[in-house]
């Protein structure tokens, strides 16, 4: 798109907060998003502030005057002031497959996880069913507790088969599997060296866990490499965390230069497998097999089972004693419920179709290589994706990315934006996922359309 659009969507950021200002002012009565007269000078609730009850500022205890909801509220002020229709908790009707119901219309389906097809699939509904019928739907208190059921041995029983390790443990959240599983292992004396561009749930666990954090460049193993050289010995434990598969970009991590230093420095080595299993590797068993690596070489292999699984929840393959720890000594499994029983039973049978049936991963990875050359050819700036199953299509501005989004829904399309902040401003982007059930004419549609709307945004940037 043309970088010099002076189109509303491509205000500068002095001209947004100015008509942010002024829509707000307008719609309170002229109190602003700083929190009105009764705010602090520096936007804070300092102990100088606070008195008496009477002199707490607004913003300190009405949720609808804190500075991050005036925010997001004006940031919906000037998408309506603009007339860009918000794209996101659209009503999906039916099994999201390769298509799925938004406002009773069919449309092709790129915005969700199902990369294998299995949900929905008759063998995954009846063993959800079967396990509702015999244990219920919920597992009714900690597994630590008294939550334990056959179906979570059973799963965690085939996911330590899947990764080749000795064990592995199901949590009832993938976001909370990264978020606990990080501070579990390391502690104030400790140093975290993640991927800059990995998922918010690991960074979250880092932050948590009191150690040192460290954010390498974008699989630059050189430079972790390098940091490590130089400050290893100021750290009693070191983990790295890497992505199989990123799920903003759609490239694979280096893991073999990871295990390399991982060996090297005596680290830990954690591998987010949430976008991989399913999408690399022959039997789909994630970028380990893609690699030929042995399991041992990683320590912690966690994955999700909301996508390639067609459940719910999160998990970690490891070594015994790994797996032990975090079951007595992780908060989110300790304090956490226990998944539930149909969502075990479901993740546990897509599993074993997923290994049955290798050409479903097959027809995954071919229709990813073939959504990113034909995305390519039609001159779509698809970043560093590798063509398995996310594909992003960038556009560097928030509000294009919307305005796109909601353009190709009127043609029938699905595909959900990603903005500020989940990326920076200048790598919004639409992320399309790709799966096993899309056809070649749903993909070369899509490709078609996202290059002839983009032309027609570039045409009325340049006519305003």
């Amino acid at each position: 798109m043309s970088p010099q659009s002076t189109r509303p969507g491509a205000l500068s950021r002095e001209e947004k907060q100015e008509m942010l200002k002024r829509i707000l002012a307008k719609r309170s009565g002229g109190r602003t998003a700083a929190g009105g007269a009764a705010s602090a000078p520096n936007g804070g609730t300092g102990a100088d502030d606070v008195r008496a009850g009477e002199d707490v500022p607004e913003s300190a205890w009405r949720i609808d005057k804190f500075p991050q909801y005036l925010q997001l509220h004006l940031q919906r002020a000037v998408a309506d002031q603009i007339g860009v229709r918000s794209p996101f908790f659209l009503v999906n009707d039916g099994v999201a497959t390769n298509t799925t119901i938004i406002e009773g219309r069919t449309v092709a389906n790129f915005s969700g996880y199902n990369y294998l097809g299995l949900n929905g699939h008759p063998r995954v509904v009846a063993a959800a069913a079967e396990a509702g019928a015999r244990w219920g739907t919920s597992a009714s208190a900690s597994r630590i507790v008294s939550g334990e059921k056959p179906p979570h041995r059973a799963l965690e029983r085939a996911l330590a088969d899947l990764h080749g390790t000795e064990d592995a443990v199901a949590f009832v959240s993938g976001y909370t599997t990264n978020v606990t599983v990080v501070a579990t292992l390391v502690g104030p004396r400790d140093l975290v060296c993640h991927d800059r561009l990995i998922h918010n749930s690991a960074l979250q666990g880092a932050r948590l866990s009191g150690a040192t954090r460290h954010a390498f460049p974008h699989n630059d193993w050189q430079a972790l490499d390098a940091f490590l050289s130089e400050n290893r010995r100021h750290y009693e434990r070191v983990l790295i965390i890497s992505e199989g598969l990123f799920s903003m970009d759609g490239d694979a991590c280096p893991l073999d230069k990871l295990i390399e230093i991982k060996h090297r420095h005596k680290a830990l080595l954690m591998i987010d497998e949430a976008h991989s299993v399913g999408s690399m590797g022959a039997a789909g068993r994630g970028i380990g097999e893609h690699f030929g690596v042995p399991a041992s070489d990683v320590d912690v292999w966690m994955g999700t089972l909301s996508k390639t699984l067609a459940s719910c929840g999160g998990y970690v393959a490891g070594c015994s004693a790994l797996v032990e720890l975090l079951k007595f000594s992780a908060n989110g499994f300790v304090y956490s419920v226990g998944m539930p029983p149909p969502m075990a039973a479901a993740a546990t049978e897509s599993l074993a179709l997923m290994l049955a049936e290798p050409e479903r991963v097959a027809r995954l990875q071919a229709n990813g290589r073939l959504f990113l050359e034909t995305a390519k050819a039609a001159g779509l700036d698809t970043g560093q994706s590798e063509g398995f199953n996310v594909v992003p299509v960038i556009l560097g501005r928030s509000l294009a990315a919307a305005r796109l989004s909601n353009a190709l829904l009127v043609r029938g399309i699905s595909v959900q934006p990603v903005v500020y902040p989940a990326v920076e401003e200048r790598a919004a982007r639409l992320r399309f996922f790709i799966t096993a059930d899309h056809t070649v004419d749903q993909i070369k549609a899509a490709v078609a359309a996202v290059a002839e709307e983009i032309t027609v945004l570039d045409r009325e940037a340049d006519a305003e």
